[in-house]
C-alpha cells in the first residue's frame, strides 16, 4: 500500500538557524518558507537526491508543534510521510485493520497540495505517519 519515504519531518525551535545549518553548513538546496495555516505550522523543505527533509515551525500558539516544541525544546523528529496511490482505499484498508487516523479521518491538503491523512503513532510503534496521495 506505501509507497516511497515522502519526507522525514523534523520541529525546530528556531526556523531561520536551522533553515541555514542545512543550507550552510550541510550544503542542502533548501526552499523558502511556507506558511501552512490549516496545519498550524510554516515549513521549509530541504530537496535531497532521494527524497525530502520538512522543517516545521509553529504558526500562531495553536500549532500542534508548539505543543511537541514545549514537550522537546530543541525540537526533533516530529513524523515521517510515506505516499499512497489513492488516499481515501489506504484510509479505509487501515481503519478496517484497526488503526486510528487523527481528525476527523478526512483528508486535507497538505503542504505540497495534495491530500494527506495522519495516523496514531501509538498504532506504528510511536511514530507518527503522514499519507500523502501522489
Amino acid at each position: 500500500m506505501i509507497g516511497r519515504l515522502n519526507h522525514v519531518a523534523i520541529a525546530v525551535p528556531d526556523l531561520a538557524a536551522a533553515t541555514a545549518q542545512y543550507r550552510d553548513t550541510l550544503g542542502a538546496w533548501v526552499r523558502d518558507p511556507q506558511d501552512e495555516p490549516d496545519h498550524g505550522v510554516t515549513v521549509v523543505f530541504i530537496d535531497l537526491p532521494n527524497t525530502k527533509v520538512e522543517l516545521l515551525h509553529p504558526l500562531g500558539e495553536d500549532s500542534p508543534i508548539a505543543a511537541f516544541l514545549q514537550r522537546n525544546p530543541a525540537g526533533g523528529i516530529h513524523h515521517i510521510c510515506y505516499e499512497v496511490d489513492d488516499i481515501l482505499a489506504a484510509r479505509d484498508r487501515l481503519i478496517a485493520s484497526g488503526a486510528r487516523v487523527l481528525g476527523s479521518s478526512a483528508p486535507k491538503i497538505g503542504a505540497h497540495g495534495k491530500p494527506v491523512l495522519f495516523l496514531h503513532p501509538k498504532d506504528f510503534s510511536g511514530c507518527l505517519i503522514e499519507l500523502e496521495q501522489v
